[in-house]
């Protein structure tokens, strides 16, 4: 797949979340593999245009970090043209245009969603964005503001006239939020309305399955991962694998997770300091522990510590404890093993082996600006 003049090694994005898809997450789950594309988390563009700390922390990168997308937010054209030199200058391979974040301080500035009920003003504002720097510009949407107004098809094609070089979608509207199951209609709808640029198709992929499953129902050339990344860093090597060979690989062992894990929290150690990079992992290893089985001590443990010393104990306080729930051969029990993980996008007509519970959204910094 290409965006641009930039070859992708797979079809797989990782959809920015607030608060977590920073570079440790980066770092972390492109080491596992299948990873093609990442972008950082929405940033204001009048905070990067202004030097704000918060700001830089936010696009800072390091080598194995690419190819990057930096994601801004903003209505003012001057604002994200500027924005976007900066992301230029700084080395990032590509500028995304959030057009789909639902939070409403974002949509209330005219960010977000809001973008998508105006648009010759939104055109106009990317074809700036567009005309001021030689990497491609991609844009980030949902359906449209509510089920009344699906503006996604229009605003493609108006996006895809001004020189946009990839539309991604979350397939639900603004009024959604993250409720109800995704529309994969809708998201057809958007690729068929594309004439020659490549529209990747986000919302609900919690599995390789899944990912499969949207790619043959609504023709998108490549899918984008958030939450479901969060829950499974492992689905884009799994993922990459299925589309490539038709095999699904198994699930990690509590060995490799807890690997990853502890990869994942020494580059918050390395980022953020000790301390503080060690209450931000408090909200990112009950991720992980979702896939653990029984974990009830672990989970309480975790949201306390404030160092590595910290960090250890809790693993070596759960491995303990686990061990009353294993076999002789130091498996869990089958009463105690995680649930497989299945798809979540599906209605509730369709296959039930393609249900399970939605995925919570976490909270993350933009629900207080």
């Amino acid at each position: 797949m290409q965006i641009g003049s930039i070859q992708l090694s797979s079809n797989l994005f990782l959809s920015p979340l607030a608060g977590y898809t920073n570079l440790p997450m980066r770092l972390t789950v492109r080491e596992l593999g299948g990873l093609g594309w990442a972008t950082t988390d929405l940033v204001n563009a009048r905070s990067l245009i202004e030097g704000n700390r918060t700001a830089l922390k936010l696009v800072e990168t390091a080598p194995g970090d690419e190819p990057l997308a930096i994601q801004l937010f903003g209505s003012v054209p001057e604002e994200m043209r500027d924005a976007a030199i900066i992301c230029q200058e700084r080395g990032a391979h590509s500028v995304d245009i959030n057009m789909g974040c639902p939070v409403p301080k974002v949509v209330k500035v005219g960010g977000g969603s809001a973008m998508m009920t105006e648009l010759d003003k939104t055109a106009a504002l990317v074809k700036g964005m567009i005309d001021a720097v030689k990497i491609p510009i991609t844009a980030k949407m949902r359906l449209g503001w509510d089920s009344k107004n699906l503006t996604a098809p229009d605003l493609v094609r108006a996006l895809e006239d001004v020189g946009v070089a990839a539309i991604f979608v979350h397939g639900r509207t603004r009024a959604q939020g993250f409720d109800g199951r995704v529309n994969l209609d809708g998201i057809r709808a958007v690729v068929t309305a594309a004439r020659r640029i490549p529209v990747i198709g986000n919302g609900d992929v919690t599995t390789p399955e899944a990912a499969r499953h949207m790619i043959e129902q609504t023709g998108c050339a490549g899918v984008s991962v958030g939450r479901g990344a969060f829950y499974d860093p492992w689905i884009f090597r799994r993922t990459d694998h299925l589309l490539k060979t038709g095999e699904l690989l198994p699930e990690p062992t509590l060995a490799e997770r807890l690997r990853v894990m502890g990869r994942h929290f020494e580059r918050y150690l390395e980022f953020y300091g000790e301390e503080h990079g060690a209450r931000l992992f408090r909200k990112v290893a009950p991720w992980y522990a979702k896939r653990f089985g029984p974990a009830k001590p672990f989970k309480a443990s975790i949201l306390q510590i404030t160092s590595r010393a910290d960090f250890d104990a809790a693993v070596a306080e759960f491995l303990a404890w686990r061990a009353k729930f294993l076999d002789e051969n130091g498996e869990l029990l089958p009463k105690y093993r995680p649930d497989p993980l299945v798809a979540s996008f599906m209605r509730e007509s369709d296959d039930p082996v393609f249900q399970r519970d939605a995925i919570p959204v976490p909270k993350g910094p933009v629900d207080t600006w």
